[in-house]
């Protein structure tokens, strides 16, 4: 099942994100997560470009038709471009074609230096287009409420959107944000700026400090009052500030449907616990 047809529907989209292990990790460890998180009945999950940026788009491929295959849940797999050929994309699209994947996620990447060339493919958009022109995918790209943080301005980062919207991508799936005030401003300067396609929202629960702090500083995401209270009130018992955490990206993403979001995407780090607390308040909606 291609993933733009689930937006056609009267219902909200509720989707579930997990990552490939590391490399020395075995990889049942993932396919154990996902007997839990697959029985949640997600209507769609998507697989990161290998663990930590590993790249290893293998793996990726391989557990996105393990949840076609044995879950029978549409899977998304994300594909970037940094660094790679047109005839490697081209191969990579292959092989997840073969293994009867028909979704993807086209993201640029990050840069291994920001002063290093990224290639034949230096944009989403250029992705986008080569994914278009194999044929046969259903493509999602990514957006950021508060703007990309390698981007100058918003206006230029609308302009990018716009790049991706007329290369050929059919939804988008949010950067997580912790303030959804944020969220539907981006969807009203979006569709000012003539963006038209479906957008769900990513929320990442909280599961510790460093966490937040990493993302900050990888994603140049703001912390609401709420969450810095809640981060203070808990610094010294870990396990307080995950459940505060999750309870909080629970209420998040009530009130993100609530208010008429399009879809709600869980970044669940592989953590059935997290996708059940959240996709069992949002089932009751």
């Amino acid at each position: 099942m291609q993933i733009k047809d689930l937006f056609q529907s009267n219902r909200p989209v509720i989707s579930c994100e997990v990552f490939p292990p590391k490399k020395d990790t075995d990889i049942a460890s993932i396919y154990r997560a996902l007997e839990h998180i697959c029985a949640l009945a997600p209507d769609f999950i998507s697989v990161t470009y290998g663990a930590g940026g590993s790249g290893n788009v293998n793996q990726t491929a391989q557990i996105a038709a393990h949840i076609q295959q044995t879950h029978h849940i549409p899977a998304l797999a994300h594909l970037t471009c940094v660094g790679a050929s047109p005839m490697q994309i081209d191969g990579l699209l292959g092989d997840m074609r073969s293994k009867g994947l028909e979704n993807v996620l086209a993201l640029r990447g990050d840069l291994p230096d920001k002063h290093a060339p990224a290639g034949e493919l230096p944009h989403a958009s250029a992705l986008i287009e080569r994914i278009r022109a194999q044929g046969g995918f259903s493509v999602g790209a990514a957006c950021y409420p508060e703007g990309h943080i390698d981007c100058p301005s918003l206006e230029a980062d609308f302009n990018h959107l716009r790049q991706k919207q007329e290369a050929g991508a059919d939804f988008l799936i949010t950067q997580l944000f912790f303030d959804n005030d944020h969220f539907f401003r981006f969807l009203d300067r979006a569709a000012a700026a003539g963006v038209t396609l479906p957008i769900s929202a990513g929320v990442m629960p909280i599961l510790g400090r460093s966490q937040v702090e990493r993302m900050i500083f990888l994603c140049g995401v703001s912390l609401p009052s709420e969450i810095i209270k809640l981060l203070h009130k808990h610094q010294h018992n870990a396990a307080d500030l995950q459940k505060a955490g999750v309870e909080h990206a629970a209420r998040q993403m009530e009130d993100l449907l609530h208010r008429g979001a399009q879809g709600v995407h869980i970044y669940t780090m592989n953590k059935p616990d997290i996708a059940a607390t959240c996709m069992g308040r949002l089932r009751v909606l």
